[in-house]
């Protein structure tokens, strides 16, 4: 049975008629005759009888009418629903590190929905270690992390944040509007593990000690519970940027941490080989970082 056929049973069953249905359709009547009555063989049964007037359908071509008409909506409406799903999305992984502001990541996937409508983001987050070894095996299209990586990976800085510290409601130095490396020696400081933020991890230890300032370190890998790692540690504060600070510990006052100054830079990496419409991700992503996160 071929849906022209069904098209041809509903023509003549409205017109009772095959000859005015065979005008309507513009079809010869003895095409229309044959279709009709291969569809009656398909189906065993008769579907008109021949009256004066015409023709007059029997039982079985009542019951088939109204089905017949659904099928052909079905079919007509199949080209339609085809239409409306628009092109194919392909997935792009990014990778999303420790400290990424929120309103930039907003501003990155509203930029994504209208000029790389294609892209179907999909985010994970890890740690920079995590990200460098899932980007080599294949698993991250686009890694965003906090550490240079080696070759051969593609990467370009995309923006740096000014680091500080949060500090604890009612610490003395809370009253402060900065801080000095120096002003932490004996504190305790949460901060995150070397393999989070490695570069950010060692500049500050480096610093720390050519200055002999000796802080109380607590180091623990954390993205969405500091509040916990610093009361379970009894920290006086943490470090991080500002915008981790002010989403993760918003009652704590963030200061930036000065003389020496640290800059927690972010890393767009990607293969050398990537597929067109990561290359257009990435495109983004940069255009968007050239104007620098709110921070």
């Amino acid at each position: 049975m071929e849906l022209r056929q069904l098209r041809y049973f509903v023509a003549i069953f409205e017109h009772r008629s095959v000859s005015r249905a065979a005008e309507h359709l513009r079809i010869s009547q003895p095409a229309l005759s044959r279709q009709l009555h291969q569809l009656e063989r398909y189906l065993n049964t008769p579907l008109f009888e021949r009256v004066p007037a015409g023709v007059s359908p029997t039982p079985a071509a009542v019951a088939l009418h109204e089905h017949a008409r659904l099928l052909l909506q079905l079919a007509e409406a199949t080209g339609d629903v085809a239409r409306s799903a628009g092109p194919a999305k392909e997935v792009v992984r990014v990778g999303l590190p420790p400290g990424v502001p929120t309103a930039w990541l907003n501003q990155v996937l509203d930029a994504l929905r209208s000029h790389v409508p294609r892209a179907a983001i999909q985010f994970t987050d890890a740690s920079s270690t995590d990200q460098v070894r899932l980007l080599r095996e294949g698993l991250l299209d686009i890694a965003l992390v906090h550490q240079r990586p080696a070759t051969p990976s593609t990467t370009r800085l995309l923006y740096e944040q000014p680091a500080g510290i949060a500090v604890r409601p009612g610490h003395p130095l809370a009253r402060r509007r900065r801080c000095r490396l120096a002003e932490l020696d004996g504190l305790r400081i949460l901060a995150h593990s070397r393999d989070q933020t490695t570069a950010e991890h060692d500049r500050v230890l480096t610093a720390a000690e050519a200055l002999d300032v000796r802080p109380d370190w607590v180091f623990a890998w954390f993205i969405e519970n500091a509040l916990a790692c610093a009361t379970a540690s009894d920290a006086d504060a943490a470090l991080l940027t500002r915008s981790s600070a002010q989403r993760l510990l918003p009652a704590w006052r963030w200061l930036p941490l000065i003389d020496p100054g640290f800059a927690l830079p972010t890393w767009l990496a990607r293969q050398p080989q990537a597929r067109a419409i990561v290359e257009r991700v990435v495109e983004v992503v940069t255009e968007i970082a050239a104007v620098g996160p709110t921070v």
